[in-house]
């Protein structure tokens, strides 16, 4: 790969039977980038990837590649590769055998295969782990060594099967950061094969190529936040929304992305309805004058939650019960009344609220964001 390809979807469906999993999307992914697939379970996410590795077939539509159509190509013939989320390594191979097994079915001689298996190692920093099973090895190492052997292929794009969702939670962390180091060593590699004896990136071997599209499925709201250049969010087979982190976290454009992506609170207001960041809305006792926006809603605290920095305070209408409270919470959200405000803990413990305590919700104007209808 000479330069950076852009990935395209025109269209793009997929239906199984009368379901539709996937709606006529159109997304361009810039190449070298990395782009996230954000959405609840059955939102489609995971049948897009799949379609662009080619383990799935399009009902419709087109996958662009550059200027190549891949539509039709096998998984082999279109310079992608995917990283299965059971990781999906050989029980009986080592390490080394497992990175190098593509190649080996593509008749590469041994030693140029394991040059190149061990290379890859070291990008991931299980040199030392080479001679051992899979058997032997943790989660993470695991993962590593797959996404060893998904690079064996030198894809321009790597597709990623919700990479994190099997780890524990201090590990999850922790690997999101090594895949946006990878991401970065590999994306920051000059087109054509390095020179003897250079090795960029802090003296790591790096394999041959130029930038690697990373397309990563997650229906986790930070991993995507934290990993993407590109964040695609998807609901009932379609694109809700698509752009940098940013843009998706401070200007949702529906209320579904307003809720999904958390840490936002969706109101009716006259004009119609808006999105506050759960962090810019403010709890008043009832008789307070000089609220935010001149206004407020009277409300009834439902349950608070110390998460140490930070306490959420849950609240609801006057006389709401725990089912309306439940009713009222979309697909893919985690609250147990309606409205969420996030407040830092100094200020919380200057004047603690408990839950029956009726106060008002107000915000500033200016921090009501306007969804689409």
């Amino acid at each position: 790969m000479n330069a950076r390809t852009d990935l395209e979807l025109i269209a793009l469906s997929k239906h199984y039977g009368d379901a539709v999993a996937v709606d006529r999307i159109d997304l361009k992914i810039t190449g070298g980038s990395y782009c996230c697939l954000l959405g609840p379970s059955g939102c489609g996410k995971t049948s897009t990837l799949r379609m662009i590795a080619g383990h799935e077939r399009p009902t419709d539509g087109n996958i662009l590649l550059g200027p190549r159509e891949i539509t039709d190509l096998t998984p082999a013939q279109r310079g992608t590769a995917m990283m299965f989320q059971s990781y999906a390594l050989f029980p009986h191979l080592t390490v080394l055998q497992n990175v190098a097994f593509s190649a080996q079915m593509k008749g590469v001689a041994k030693a140029e295969r394991e040059a190149r298996a061990a290379q890859l190692l070291d990008l991931v920093a299980m040199t030392p782990y080479a001679q051992r099973l899979p058997a032997a090895l943790s989660g993470g190492q695991q993962q590593r060594v797959a996404l060893a052997r998904a690079l064996m292929t030198q894809p321009q794009v790597l597709l990623l099967d919700e990479p994190l969702s099997a780890l524990d939670p201090f590990l999850r962390i922790r690997m999101r950061a090594e895949l946006q180091r990878w991401h970065r060593e590999l994306g920051s590699l000059p087109p054509g094969r390095p020179k003897a004896g250079d090795t960029p990136s802090g003296g790591r071997a790096q394999p041959d190529g130029g930038p690697i599209t990373f397309v990563h499925v997650t229906h986790s709201q930070e991993e995507a936040m934290a990993l993407a250049d590109l964040v695609v969010v998807m609901n009932h087979g379609r694109i809700e929304q698509a752009g940098p982190a940013r843009e998706v976290f401070e200007a949702p454009r529906t209320e579904f992305v307003a809720r999904f992506i958390g840490a936002h609170n969706v109101f009716d207001t006259p004009a119609g309805k808006v999105a506050v960041r759960s962090d810019r809305c403010q709890l008043q006792p009832l008789d307070a004058t000089g609220s935010p926006d001149g206004s407020g809603l009277p409300v009834q605290v439902r349950a608070i939650e110390y998460q140490g920095a930070q306490v959420q305070v849950h609240v609801q209408r006057p006389g709401a019960g725990p089912a309306a409270a439940a009713d009222d919470a979309p697909e893919g959200e985690d609250r147990v009344a309606p409205w969420v405000v996030c407040l830092p803990d100094a200020r919380f413990f200057q004047a603690p609220v408990q839950p029956g305590d009726s106060l008002r919700l107000c915000w500033a104007p200016g921090d009501a964001h306007a969804l689409a209808a």
